[in-house]
């Protein structure tokens, strides 16, 4: 299989490229050779995927097997990939995200839902990350490259959230951090709240599995419900990083999710992987299962991101990774907030 990947040094094109090249695939990556090292064993191009010359030289390498655009977000310049690379690809797949649809993460959501408007046209002034224009920015991107390869030849996955070794936004490896600092640690209750992380390894081995089988159509990629709660990983983060917290002890305090709303909380962000929307951990992903992706347990995909950052692991640098995350004082006065509270509750119980 020669296998060409648009990016492939930050987190799914490098484990997605990591995966090839073990599967003994032909591995080409392009992309500026600015933000991380090549994986060992891919053929890396040099170039920028906005410059239309740079691709049609690209294009001359080709043809491919399948070509994968595995982090476009500009509508304009992922269209121009797959007008110029399109022919040169048995298969074009897209990365695309759950973000695209229109309802999510207020409502459950399975292929079907709505999406929202996208321009397919749009180039993004502002390359800053912005949470807002993501989602129809990705959804312009989904229709640009529909309007240059034809659905038999086109697979699009759209993942919820991607947990795993080189993560870049920095959920997962702060939980691990806060662990392995000890103390009280405040957590949105219930701990036993449904969530659906997918390993970024498991994505990936997916994803090749299809382009194996000259797959084509549109997957959600996410864990079956029930697969994993916020309390295992949790508890999986304490386990993981227990050698080096030695006997500090960790005491994590479940406060109720209207409270840290009305306290200001950021969901997502402040308290990474905790949204109150009720469709936030609803994503039908029983397509992508009945074609064969399997889901490791989350303590697997918590012990392989803790052993990467142990070993001295560093994820591209990124702005979203500032933006995670609670100030060791808020998180302290918080907690003392809430066991206040806790308290005053008990006694007025005790008195009636």
């Amino acid at each position: 299989m020669r296998l060409l990947i648009l990016g492939g040094t930050w987190f799914v094109g490098r484990v997605l490229a990591e995966d090839a090249v073990g599967r003994g695939w032909a591995v080409t990556t392009f992309n500026r050779g600015r933000s991380g090292p090549d994986v060992a064993g891919v053929h890396p191009l040099r170039g920028d995927r906005t410059d239309v010359q740079d691709l049609e030289r690209l294009a001359a390498a080709g043809p491919w097997d399948a070509v994968v655009d595995v982090g476009g977000a500009e509508p304009r310049s992922v269209g121009l990939a797959a007008q110029v690379l399109g022919a040169q690809a048995g298969r074009y797949v897209f990365v695309s995200t759950v973000s695209v649809y229109r309802d999510w993460p207020a409502s459950p959501v399975d292929e079907s839902s709505p999406l929202h408007p996208g321009n397919p046209d749009l180039v993004v002034e502002d390359p800053r990350w912005d949470a807002v224009r993501y989602g129809p920015h990705k959804a312009g991107c989904e229709a640009a490259v529909r309007r240059s390869v034809s659905p038999d030849r086109l697979l699009m996955v759209r993942p919820g959230v991607v947990l795993g070794p080189y993560e870049y936004v920095g959920r997962l490896p702060w939980w691990l951090r806060r662990m392995a600092r000890g103390g009280r640690v405040l957590a949105p209750a219930p701990a036993d709240r449904p969530i659906q992380p997918v390993d970024v390894r498991d994505l990936a081995s997916f994803l090749l599995d299809l382009i194996g089988r000259s797959a084509s159509g549109i997957f959600n990629v996410a864990a079956p419900t029930g697969h994993a709660t916020y309390g295992r990983m949790l508890d999986a983060c304490a386990a993981a990083t227990r050698d080096v917290r030695g006997a500090d002890e960790i005491e994590v305090v479940w406060a109720e999710p209207d409270w840290l709303v009305e306290q200001g909380v950021r969901q997502w962000t402040e308290i990474p992987l905790w949204r109150v929307q009720p469709g936030t951990w609803r994503l039908d992903a029983t397509r992508a299962a009945a074609a064969g992706l399997r889901c490791r347990p989350i303590e697997k995909t918590v012990l392989a991101t803790w052993a990467w950052l142990a070993a001295g692991g560093a994820p591209v640098r990124h702005e979203r990774q500032d933006e995670h995350g609670f100030d060791p004082d808020r998180e302290r006065r918080l907690v003392d907030l809430w066991e206040c509270r806790s308290q005053a509750a008990s006694g007025e119980k005790g008195l009636v």
